[in-house]
């Protein structure tokens, strides 16, 4: 007679492997003072063995976290710090004292960290400061998975973080335990190449990196070419994203030679990387003879022509663990589209094949790619094309483009993590940038009453909090509002010229201007909208004023100016 399963002996074995520890994972918390936090403070005091802390979901003061650094001093045992998603609605002056506490608890207990994970806080360069500390310090020296996806570090945020991590490597060399690294985690944090650069030294000393995921971080490939000769010395990686930064073809030539040095990788992806048909045969013929054990390989929306699909295609040969492989959102065309699939199923390989869905080209190769991410030539119709056309086949162009391809509504309504979501405020709430982008008129006192003091950043930080599919929908309607308000107050019109300039950065980088320059001109009232049903919501005279500013300020590319100097100008 055989036995019955033992389902305890089961979930024994499962809590054993996660350790033991405490959670207020999702519950919403606001803790404000120690009094105020004295379920969390009592948890920590009184569990006999804290390997983790999993505090995501809540908001914490900077009284209460004192508390919490006072608990943590009892446990030297302590691993994982799970404050993913802690800080909202909080100032930029409270995250980092906040942060300094609970460091400086788990440095006084002599915990031994492996997994830190910050991610989804705005903590900005002002907020690694309260990092620093804990990442310099004995601490650290066995951290092994580091998480600070979307905190809005920028440069100087991540030229802090990898000093502090350099230090912490030649510390912990010295200790004779050296910091072995292996998950780095760092997407949506405007890094940019100098940030990239001075995250390269930190992977060029550890060398035991096995996963680093930096998606949408503005980095083109001086800072790709850095990181990639990072990645040559890290010969254990198993996942790399570099989704949504700009690698082109100089900077698959750079990966080309890392891709070499990183046999075991199981999943890449380079979607959304503008690496065109040249970088795409780049990366096919450093894919083909090896790399047996790759899994998923993603790189849709990249403008790839028919022979960069082919040489991905025939890359696949030997790829037997290959269960992902998604090439949509290319130029391929009808012909070449079939004939990759085609190929595919020959190698045994389609499967693995996500849908391809119809694209507007007609599978034709550039004539010339100078490899920075731009084409010479007559092979893309630019913006310039576009505007010195007949107005009235322009607008119809401009109603197309906008109703089938962006779906913004005109009522200031979009959708956000599958639910509607409205621009409305009420009396009740906290008069911060949440409130002003969600007030469907706000005012110029609104803006001067706003709480945070660095109005630009603020703005960028909660623009960096929006799910990426609406950062830009979120990002054109704040330049809007602050716009409307840009004739009485000089410096909303700054804050919206330099969002402006983030706008018209992201939009080149993820090619839709001319999507966002339809939708600016039909606000604008610089463009005659065909929907009887429009009515502009907001003041269009302050906004064309604000618009005018940022043409002065060399805000946009020569082209984009001069398409808008064409349209007011007829307005005018």
């Amino acid at each position: 007679m055989s036995q019955g399963f033992n389902f305890g002996g089961i979930e024994q074995a499962l809590a054993e492997a996660r350790g033991s520890g405490v959670s207020f994972e999702s519950q919403a918390k606001k803790w404000e003072t120690e009094e105020g936090a004295k379920d969390l403070i009592d948890a920590i005091n009184n569990c006999k063995s804290l390997n983790f802390l999993n505090l995501e979901g809540n908001t914490l003061g900077v009284d209460a976290a004192k508390g919490i650094g006072e608990a943590l001093k009892k446990h030297p045992e302590f691993q994982r710090a799970l404050f993913k998603d802690l800080f909202t609605g909080r100032m930029k002056t409270e995250i980092p004292p906040a942060l300094q506490s609970m460091g400086r608890g788990m440095i006084d207990a002599g915990a031994q960290l492996t997994v830190f994970d910050c991610s989804d806080n705005a903590l900005g360069p002002n907020g690694m400061t309260g990092l620093v500390e804990l990442f310099r310090s004995r601490a650290c020296y066995s951290l092994q998975e580091l998480k600070l996806n979307n905190c809005g570090l920028g440069i100087g945020g991540g030229k802090m973080l990898s000093q502090a991590l350099l230090d912490c490597y030649d510390a912990s060399e010295k200790a004779g335990t050296p910091l072995q690294l292996k998950v780095f985690i760092a997407g949506r944090n405007r890094l940019e190449n100098d940030g990239a650069k001075a995250l390269a030294k930190v992977f060029e000393k550890v060398k035991t990196l096995e996963m680093v995921w930096m998606p949408q971080n503005g980095i083109y490939h001086p800072g790709i070419s850095a990181l990639s000769e990072a990645f040559k010395v890290n010969p254990n990686m198993k996942s790399l994203n570099l989704n949504d930064n700009t690698i082109t073809a100089k900077g698959a030539e750079a990966l080309r030679d890392a891709l070499i040095c990183m046999q075991n990788l199981e999943e890449i992806n380079f979607g959304d990387c503008l690496l065109k048909t040249k970088g795409a045969i780049i990366l096919g013929e450093a894919l083909r003879d090896e790399h047996l054990a790759l899994e998923t390989l993603i790189l849709d929306h990249n403008e790839i022509g028919p022979n960069g699909g082919y040489s991905i295609a025939e890359a696949m040969a030997n790829k037997d663990q290959l269960q992902t492989l998604n090439l949509n959102g290319n130029q391929f065309g009808e012909v070449a589209r079939e004939e990759i699939r085609e190929t595919l199923e020959e190698l045994q390989r389609l499967n693995a094949l996500e849908e391809l869905d119809e694209d507007d080209s007609e599978g034709e190769e550039e004539d010339d790619e100078n490899g920075d991410g731009e084409v010479s030539g007559d092979d893309e119709e630019s913006d310039a094309d576009t505007y010195e056309a007949d107005e009235d086949e322009y607008v119809n162009v401009t109603m197309d483009s906008i109703n089938q391809s962006i779906n913004w509504t005109l009522n200031s309504t979009v959708e956000l993590n599958d639910s509607s979501v409205v621009f409305t405020g009420t009396s009740e709430q906290p008069n911060t940038v949440l409130t002003f982008c969600n007030t469907p008129h706000p005012t110029s006192n609104q803006f001067d009453a706003l709480v945070e003091t660095d109005k630009l950043q603020a703005f960028r930080d909660f623009l960096q909090l929006v799910p990426e599919k609406d950062y830009l929908v979120h990002l054109v309607f704040a330049i809007i509002k602050l716009s409307a308000t840009s004739l009485k107050n000089q410096e909303a019109l700054r804050v919206a010229t330099e969002l402006y300039k983030d706008c018209y950065d992201y939009a080149q980088k993820t090619n839709q201007v001319t999507r966002v320059n339809n939708f600016f001109l039909m606000q604008l009232g610089l463009l005659k909208n065909e929907d009887k049903q429009f009515k502009p919501a907001y003041d269009q005279s302050s906004c064309r004023n604000a618009l005018q500013h940022a043409i002065k300020s060399k805000v946009f590319s020569d082209d984009v100016e001069q398409m808008f100097n064409l349209f007011l100008e007829r307005f005018n």
